[in-house]
């Protein structure tokens, strides 16, 4: 399936990069409101963020105003002229929005992750005209996060996009929610009019990772920023960390280098062309490496041998992990290459054996 896309096309809004959205993680207080969006909007943002309802993950922390706050978004948009965005993850949440004039939906990354509460939001906004983004599912799910565009797209939004928030990781070291790049570039490979656009709050989880987070975004083609930003960050009731002051964000966004997507030149041409080559050489080498991990799978079943040798595993790991340092490379990537090897070895292995 194919997602439907039309341009955002937010009124007041010029179509550039890159499309900011900025404001507090929640609604806290009517005055906290006013005065983060009066600062937002004397530093040029143009479109509001702030949480009405907030699900955490577990519960005694603050859950949002709720419907209280929405008033404080409208007179946000009364008297700044920003367009107003929230997060919405039911039904009730959808139709509150909508009769308050919230501009922008967004649907965050545990809503995502369930399928029937997808859909029911996608059912409350049939019908309906107004721009969804869809954060990525808490977990590195593609599929979860197309369907989500998909079930949305076809309740008859077209103006639609992605927000990459990063996924979370039991061993991230540095990160809140790692980024993991190559998913959102496979979500653009399938839809490549989709507007993404990347939270370097959630990613990061600290304000200092703000902003190369957000110029690696740029950097990579993406459309937008969603940046958490609060008149007094470090007193903020949800993720003090990852806010920072309009003033910082003002600051970081000054300074992001954006690059232009153009058509590839000839010189670029030509040095993908080598790549081709080298890519070719690559899936001949690993031709060779698969028939010979064949011979040695035919070789184990005549002396009744296991498949997996976990030393020789082990050491393959660590020699080439090695070996990637020193030709520049991160020892994880190659170990992550040569896990794969493995499994698609183990598998080959496995058909012969059990001939």
């Amino acid at each position: 399936m194919d997602l439907e896309i039309t341009p955002l096309a937010l009124q007041g809004i010029e179509q550039k990069r890159p499309l900011v959205i900025a404001g507090p993680c929640s609604a806290e207080t009517e005055e906290q409101v006013m005065e983060t969006a009066q600062q937002l909007v004397h530093n040029g943002v143009k479109i509001f963020r702030a949480g009405v309802w907030k699900p955490r993950t577990k519960p005694g922390g603050f859950e949002g105003v709720g419907v209280e706050a929405l008033p404080w978004m409208q007179r946000v948009k009364a008297e700044t002229g920003m367009l107003t965005a929230t997060e919405v993850a039911t039904p009730e949440h959808v139709e509150a929005a909508l009769k308050a004039g919230i501009d922008i939906l967004w649907i965050g990354a545990r809503t995502t992750a369930n399928p029937f509460s997808v859909q029911a939001i996608a059912d409350a906004l049939k019908g309906v005209d107004v721009p969804v983004l869809v954060k990525n599912p808490v977990n590195p799910d593609i599929e979860l996060w197309t369907g989500a565009l998909l079930r949305i797209n076809s309740a008859g939004i077209k103006r639609i996009g992605a927000i990459h928030r990063g996924f979370s990781s039991v061993d991230s070291k540095l990160y809140r929610n790692p980024p993991m790049w190559h998913l959102p570039i496979e979500l653009k490979r399938r839809f490549p009019t989709l507007p993404i656009i990347c939270d370097p709050s959630h990613m990061g989880g600290r304000r200092d990772l703000i902003a190369p987070l957000s110029q690696q975004a740029m950097d990579l083609g993406f459309e937008g920023l969603m940046v958490e930003s609060h008149c007094n960050p470090d007193c903020a009731w949800s993720d003090a960390k990852q806010q920072v002051l309009p003033e910082v964000l003002d600051f970081i966004l000054d300074r992001l280098v954006i690059r232009d997507s153009v058509e590839a030149t000839e010189s670029i041409s030509q040095l993908r062309k080598q790549i081709d080559e080298l890519d070719n050489q690559l899936m001949d080498l690993l031709t060779k490496r698969m028939r010979v991990s064949r011979e040695i799978a035919e070789y184990k079943k005549l002396h009744n041998m296991t498949v997996v040798q976990t030393t020789r595993y082990s050491e393959i790991l660590d020699k080439r992990g090695a070996q990637g340092a020193l030709c520049g490379m991160s020892p994880d990537f190659i170990r992550d290459i040569y896990e794969h090897i493995h499994e698609e070895s183990v598998r080959q292995q496995l058909e012969i054996i059990n001939k």
